[in-house]
Parts: C-alpha cells; sequence; structure tokens
C-alpha cells in the first residue's frame, strides 16, 4: 500500500505537544521572491485562492521590498488590488523600510512584517545595516504602523548559523529578538536561514528565550530542510511550546540573499507530521496537495514536498 492509497497519515497522537498549531504559509512570498521568472499575477492570486480554500488562515501574500531587489514581487500592489480577501483569513505582507510601511498602508494592508538579522554579517549583506542601525530602521515602521493598528511580526534570520560567522550564540538572537519584542512586535520568527539547525540547537534557544522572560506564544519557528532537519527541528520546538510554524506549500523557496540556503519546509510534509501525532492545523492536505501540484505545473518542474510527490505522483 503506497501514501496515495492511504490518502492520509495515520494518527497517533503525540505526548508534550499543542493541541493546534497555526501553520503560517509563506509560499507566495518567501517562495515566490525566488522564482527565476516572474510568475503573471493571475498565477499568483490562484495560488492566494486556493491556498485560503485548502484552509490556511494565514498567507503572506507579497512583499513591499524594492523591485530592483526582488523584481518577482514588483507587482505587489497590482496583487493586493486583485485579491479576494476571505473572513478569517490574514495576508500579511513583508515591508522593510517606511518606504515599504507607506505603500503597505495605501493598499489597505493591517498585518505586517519586519526582515531583521541576528547576525552583523547578514545584517551588512542583506540589510546594509550593522545590528544597532537595522533597529534604527526598523523603530519607525513599528512604532508608526501600531499607531495606525497594524499587527507587526519580526522575522531573525541566521538564528542557528551564518554562512560567514559560523555557529549563532543563542544570547545574540535573544538580544534581537527581545529588542523586536519591545519595540512593538507581536511575535518573532526565528529563522534557519540556511537550514543548518539541530533538534538541540532549537531546544537550547528557545530555553534561551523562556529564560529572558519571553513567552513561547510570542515565537514562531521558520525552518529550511537543506539537510533534512525541518520535521525534527518543528517536532523539538512543538515540544518546547511553540504553536506557530512557518511553511511554503510545496516546499518552494529559500533566501535571495544567502546562496547556501534551499527550500523552506513544505507545507504539505509539516500537515503530514502533525495531522499524525494528532494536532489540528484545519488545513486539508488533500486540497493542498493539489494546489501545489498544480503550481509545479505552471512553474514547469516537480514539486520538492515528498508528500506532494507521494500523494501525486
Amino acid at each position: 500500500m503506497t501514501a496515495r492509497d492511504l490518502g492520509l497519515p495515520v494518527r497517533v497522537p503525540g505526548d508534550d505537544l499543542p493541541a493546534a498549531v497555526t501553520v503560517w504559509e509563506v509560499g507566495p512570498r518567501d517562495g515566490l521572491q525566488n522564482e527565476t521568472a516572474v510568475v503573471p499575477v493571475a498565477v499568483k492570486l490562484e495560488f492566494l485562492d486556493r491556498l485560503a480554500d485548502a484552509g490556511l488562515t494565514t498567507i503572506e501574500a507579497t512583499s513591499f521590498v524594492h523591485p530592483k531587489w526582488v523584481p518577482q514581487l514588483a507587482d505587489a500592489e497590482e496583487l493586493l488590488a486583485g485579491l479576494s480577501k476571505r473572513d478569517g483569513v490574514r495576508y500579511p505582507v513583508l515591508v522593510p523600510n517606511e518606504r515599504g510601511l507607506d505603500r503597505a498602508l495605501a493598499a489597505g494592508v493591517r498585518h505586517i512584517a519586519i526582515f531583521a538579522s541576528a547576525t552583523e554579517t547578514f545584517a551588512s549583506r542583506n540589510l546594509n545595516r550593522t545590528l544597532d542601525s537595522q533597529m534604527e530602521m526598523f523603530d519607525p515602521v513599528v512604532s508608526r504602523a501600531v499607531a495606525e493598528g497594524m499587527d507587526v511580526r519580526g522575522y531573525v534570520s541566521m538564528c542557528f548559523g551564518d554562512p560567514w560567522e559560523g555557529a549563532v550564540d543563542p544570547a545574540a538572537v535573544v538580544s534581537v529578538g527581545q529588542r523586536l519584542l519591545d519595540m512593538g512586535c507581536s511575535q518573532l520568527s526565528l529563522g534557519d536561514t540556511i537550514g543548518v539547525a539541530t533538534a538541540g540547537q532549537v531546544a537550547a534557544l528557545l530555553s534561551a528565550f523562556a529564560a529572558a522572560g519571553t513567552a513561547m506564544s510570542a515565537l514562531a519557528v521558520h525552518f529550511h530542510d537543506t539537510y533534512g532537519q525541518a520535521l525534527a527541528n518543528t517536532l523539538a520546538a512543538l515540544r518546547h511550546g511553540v504553536t506557530t510554524v512557518d511553511s511554503s506549500a510545496g516546499g518552494l523557496g529559500g533566501c535571495p540573499y544567502a546562496e547556501s540556503a534551499t527550500g523552506n519546509l513544505a507545507t504539505e510534509d509539516l500537515v503530514w507530521l502533525l495531522d499524525g501525532l494528532g494536532v489540528d492545523t484545519g488545513v486539508d492536505l488533500d486540497k493542498l496537495a493539489d494546489t501545489s501540484a498544480w503550481l509545479a505545473g505552471e512553474l514547469g518542474r516537480p514539486s520538492p514536498s515528498r508528500v506532494v510527490r507521494a500523494l501525486r505522483g
């Protein structure tokens, strides 16, 4: 009997796991920004609609990064204008600076994210900033957004390993993360940008945040699957009380500023794991697999997701 025959994983509830997990879908933004060719707006809009139809309630739609740096998302305003929003679904956008915030406000966006670095080198290469000066850039963005009634998420990249600096000290990550929370971010997404984290590292970092007084409800995890550890790392995070996990439908994406970063954790692979452990996500795995198989056809290549390949062939 194959996975296709089974259709869904056998459910055996796990110990010390949350009853439910929020899947923060990043495919339309973090996934499509890495495509070599620009995906038509019509395809992006259908992708967003299909993801919502599959039960995802947080779908990161696009980015207001300057088109020079991410030309694949230069159509952000057009996309948001054409988006058929659904009740109960959030559509956050990435905002790099005050100019990006201006664009987000003009587009009627209510949920934004900012993107910080835990290391000096990546802050310099990605933002042309130091660790301290990146905060000077983010402070007016977050304060203005909060004053406008927006919800702000803070991404922290290079939380476990940096291709230029090596292993990252958990204390450095906690320092950056706490500054973002103090600034007004409602949640931190801890990113394994190049996919080198191990379950032990994940546990150590989350323990460091707990020791600093950070509630696990304020943390999310964002794993890349470079060394095949994304699901193991996710399980370690869940056992520490994290209840929000980032993933990308079909395993799309990586990081355009870190060449060693491969694809994000595939949403289908995540949902298969959580379904099997009896953790509720509200996601229809069958519809989600159909969506990623369809998008793979639009992109002209097979889906990287193991579950999509097993279910759809």
